[in-house]
């Protein structure tokens, strides 16, 4: 982060197209039913479920940022470039695959474009991510952000996602000033090739997108457009004040106040409409 930041409005457009973007992903899973895909490996029918389900995603996170961390101090680049790469490939052809899947069933008879284009789509999202740089892979940064979200927002049950919300949210902040986060920002999250985009003189990271948009397309599924809508807002408004606080701090968890504030403002905009 640049010493001489300041917050302004412009820096929100990236969080903005992401979430605009998730929603639009998150459209196509209202068009037709789709098959259950477990992600969760708890039913949440019990508290012990609800809150497994919420630490086992705080795990995941954990031992990842922690695994990128030890690989960045030891200069093992190509590593962490072959473990992004692959992940990041079979994000994108796996989402291709079923958002392509979602908008051709719209047009009978054209289903059989769906693999060649989730390859070409996969092919081109790993150029922009891994050769062109610059503003190619914050579009497809931007992008795959907020599709995984979507992903997450129709699958995760509400009450898990609520909870797995908040528990990251809680662990951001720990991650950021104590743990392993914190520390890759010192050395340098650039060089997480597809995991963070660069917007001016800030840096945010994929995971903050993609949680932004599973909020607001987790809000859209069980609650309406119009909870949906007000969550946006608030994690909008959450983003904004995370900026202002980063002027003076240089580094702040991206994600406490946007999810806060677009829980709070979609949950009492159902409740009271």
């Amino acid at each position: 982060m640049a010493e001489k930041f300041k917050p302004h409005v412009i820096y929100l457009l990236p969080v903005l197209a992401s979430l605009l973007f998730g929603l639009g992903c998150g459209a196509l899973f209202l068009t037709r039913p789709v098959p259950p895909i477990t992600v969760t490996p708890f039913p949440e029918e019990t508290t012990v479920g609800l809150f497994g389900n919420a630490a086992y995603f705080v795990v995941l996170v954990a031992i990842s940022a922690t695994i990128f961390y030890v690989l960045l101090k030891r200069q093992n680049l190509k590593v962490i470039t072959l473990i992004i790469a692959l992940a990041l490939t079979a994000a994108a052809f796996l989402l291709s695959i079923i958002y392509l899947s979602l908008l051709f069933a719209l047009a009978a008879g054209s289903e059989f474009l769906v693999w060649p284009i989730s390859i070409v789509t996969t092919a081109l999202f790993d150029l922009a991510v891994f050769h062109f740089g610059g503003k190619a892979r914050n579009i497809a940064v931007i992008c795959l952000g907020g599709a995984v979200g979507a992903f997450f927002g129709n699958y995760v049950p509400f009450l898990s996602a609520t909870l797995i919300l908040i528990f990251l949210a809680i662990y951001d902040v720990f991650a950021v000033y104590y743990g392993p986060v914190g520390k890759i920002a010192h050395l340098g999250l650039h060089q997480l090739h597809g995991l963070s985009y660069s917007f001016k003189d800030m840096q945010m990271g994929l995971g903050d997108l993609v949680f932004y948009s599973m909020l607001a397309t987790s809000m859209l599924f069980n609650f309406g457009a119009t909870a949906c809508i007000s969550s946006l807002a608030g994690i909008i408004a959450g983003a904004y004040l995370t900026l202002m606080i980063l002027e003076k701090k240089g580094m702040f968890p991206g994600l406490p106040f946007p999810i806060l504030l677009g829980l709070i403002s979609g949950l009492l905009t159902f409740l009271l409409l």
